[in-house]
């Protein structure tokens, strides 16, 4: 298993080289001692971003493309649905969801 780059440069942002066999270096190609608590620290708060990719790219339930969001908005305006009941309103709440905001 390898290292959790992009943790370790969350929690060690002068790691400007990390690799899985020698570990992490700074600019000066001084190795950098990781402290495992401080990468599991930086892996929680780069997962609590994750419901944002998830939205837009990775997720079950996507937001529509913006072309489609103005069509449900000028669809639900001439039904004169610009409430919680219209197509973009259920449309972006299926999205969120979906894929909850920690």
């Amino acid at each position: 298993m390898g290292l959790d780059q992009n943790a370790i440069k969350k929690a060690y942002p002068n790691a400007v080289t990390i690799d899985d066999g020698t570990g992490a270096f700074d600019a000066s190609g001084n190795k950098i001692t990781i402290d495992q608590t401080l990468v599991d620290a930086a892996r929680v708060e780069l997962n609590k971003l994750n419901y944002q990719t998830d939205r837009t790219e990775n997720g079950s339930t996507v937001y529509s493309s913006f072309g489609d969001q103005l069509d449900m908005l000028y669809s639900d305006m001439l039904a004169g649905k610009l409430d919680t009941t219209g197509t973009w309103a259920t449309h972006i709440k299926a999205v969120k969801d979906a894929n909850p905001k920690p």
